[in-house]
């Protein structure tokens, strides 16, 4: 096994990636705090409580909805997480199934033996990798796997429904927050909508597409290897999502949100919304996408963290075009 496949398997190991999966909603609380923090202390002496009401709530309502999305998302797809309790249950079984069966030198004992409980180091996991044999590692750290053409489907809805949780959270807690700071609070709701839009369509659903798409099409060539299919979704997301998606999503809202709620059209693509750095970095969420879809397990708790910036971002209403609302930008 390469440094590389060790170094995956370290991170894929199901113990490790629930106690991350364990440590997110900390992550999250405590990055919702200090950003709340941030805003009010940057913010004019008398906006002060303002600021910590409408970022504070909008932040909030976020952070709750990036939460809740994959225990709501793997309840309708039937995905249930397993707890560190029964990871470690089946750790013990499939380790002393092994030690009954084979004889093994007293160090390798001793890692496997940790194992039942504990993450193992890098270099424990190639230790075993010398001296026990495929099918055992196989079933105690589960091989990443292609997702088949039939799945990408289910895939990609299950990915972009993770996506679409924490941006509504976002645009409700930024509803909420606007109401209670403002009576006026309906001027702010078209900006939230189409930053939702944007976000959504841009920065997750669209890049999804373009990914199973492209995963798609090397399922029919017969692309096995999993460093082709990477690229290939790459490739995907850049098409659809990086390069198509901030138009696709402007125009929507331009051409019918702004219509509907009684904004006028304006002329130009980006008259409103301009892709920026920040929207490029926010793609590194399909890079995990792409690691999702190629079967890597250790990447999946992180989504919420990155699904949430999108979902304060649409809370706020963000705008980057003349028509943004300062006081809504921390």
């Amino acid at each position: 096994m390469s440094n590389f496949k060790v170094g995956g398997r370290f991170l894929d190991q199901p113990l490790l990636v629930a106690k991350f999966q364990k440590k997110v909603p900390y992550i999250l609380a405590g990055g919702g705090l200090a950003y709340t923090a941030h805003c009010v202390k940057k913010s004019d002496a008398e906006k002060k409580n303002e600021t910590l009401l409408r970022v504070g709530t909008t932040m909030m309502f976020t952070v709750l909805s990036a939460l809740a999305a994959p225990k709501i998302v793997n309840k309708i797809f039937k995905n249930p997480a397993q707890s560190i309790k029964q990871i470690k249950k089946n750790n013990k079984e499939i380790i002393d199934n092994y030690l009954k069966e084979k004889k093994v030198d007293n160090k390798t004992e001793i890692i496997l033996n940790k194992a039942k409980d504990k993450v193992l180091s890098i270099k424990q996991i190639k230790h075993l990798d010398k001296n026990t044999d495929k099918e055992f590692i196989n079933k105690l750290i589960p091989e990443p796997e292609n997702i088949s053409s039939k799945e990408i489907f289910s895939e990609i809805g299950r990915l972009s429904l993770l996506g679409l949780i924490p941006v509504l959270g976002g645009i409700s807690g930024g509803i909420a927050g606007d109401m209670v700071v403002s009576r006026d609070w309906k001027k702010n709701l078209p900006n939230k909508i189409k930053e939702g839009t944007y976000q959504y369509l841009a920065n997750i659903f669209l890049c999804n597409v373009g990914a199973g798409i492209a995963l798609g099409i090397m399922e029919k060539m017969g692309v096995k290897g999993k460093v082709s299919r990477a690229l290939g979704m790459v490739a995907g997301i850049v098409a659809m999502g990086i390069v198509g998606g901030s138009a696709i999503a402007n125009a929507i809202g331009n051409k019918i949100i702004n219509p509907m709620l009684g904004e006028q059209q304006k002329k130009g693509i980006y008259s409103e919304r301009k892709p920026e750095a920040l929207d490029i970095g926010l793609h590194v969420d399909d890079i995990a996408t792409v690691a999702v879809m190629s079967g890597l397990k250790w990447i999946e708790p992180a989504l919420p963290i990155m699904y949430s910036i999108s979902g304060y971002r649409a809370g706020i209403g963000y705008r980057n075009v003349n028509v943004c609302n300062k006081k809504n930008v921390c």
